[in-house]
């Protein structure tokens, strides 16, 4: 009995763990954040988004960057990998 009451709080710890990252949420099929014309970015150096001309919301999310998990259909994601590179662009 002993043994079951000290598993208790680990099960309530374990209920409060973090979300994992790596998890992204489900997103729409459409481009609502119109991203596909910027798709050439992808494997660019990050500072080429200082010459671009993005209007509207943009979120750029280098490595180990603590961002909010809200979800707005209308907002551009630049991911930015460990070399720097941008990685991937989606939107929320």
């Amino acid at each position: 009995m002993k043994q079951i009451l000290a598993l208790i709080p680990l099960a309530l710890l374990a209920a409060c763990a973090a979300p994992q990252m790596d998890e992204a949420p489900v997103m729409p099929a459409e481009d609502t954040c119109g991203a596909a014309p910027h798709a050439a970015l992808i494997g660019q150096n990050a500072n080429a988004l200082e010459r671009v001309f993005l209007m509207g919301q943009v979120r750029v999310i280098h490595p180990d960057t603590a961002v909010t998990m809200d979800y707005r259909s209308g907002r551009l994601n630049f991911i930015i990998n460990g070399d720097g590179q941008i990685a991937r662009i989606t939107c929320g």
